[in-house]
């Protein structure tokens, strides 16, 4: 049931929105951490493709859903500890898991602009949003993390 002033197209973009803001933290703490440029472009693309969907948002009257936002905060923040916990420390395998945890949301958000684009593709309220653009780039951004992943498997495994 749609709770008061939302509408589907509203709580899917907010749902998205909230996977995009643990991937943005996810992207640049393994930037921080890892010496590959790929990371320090991924999460500079992944915070442009954040701010992207906010722009979206606005274009389509879809309020921010601030709840969201901060389970999303939270979301990655217990990521942080499953990943690096005190006990484990971080390791090869923590990478592995971070690395495929980021390719699943760069999945979702390339199904979200996919889809954007089979039920939206001409409304003028996307203006300048190219979703074709989007989906190329999600799908790079998947190809260079499964490189990654690849590397890392063969450092947790290997």
């Amino acid at each position: 049931m749609l709770g008061i002033g939302e509408d589907r197209l509203s709580i899917y973009l907010n749902d998205h929105l909230m996977g995009s803001t643990t991937g943005v933290r996810m992207a640049r703490d393994l930037a921080n951490r890892d010496p590959s440029p790929v990371f320090d472009e991924l999460a500079q693309e992944i915070a442009e493709d954040r701010q992207t969907l906010l722009d979206l948002m606005d274009r389509f009257g879809a309020r921010e859903d601030h709840v969201k936002v901060a389970l999303g905060w939270v979301a990655e923040r217990a990521f942080q500890l499953k990943f690096r916990g005190e006990l484990r420390g971080y390791t090869p395998l923590s990478l592995l898991e971070e690395i495929e945890t980021l390719s699943l949301g760069v999945e979702g958000k390339l199904a979200m602009w996919a889809a954007l684009r089979r039920t939206h593709a001409g409304d003028p309220r996307l203006g300048p949003i190219d979703l074709d653009a989007l989906i190329e780039r999600a799908g790079s951004q998947r190809a260079r993390l499964e490189q990654e992943r690849m590397s890392a498997a063969e450092a947790a495994f290997g």
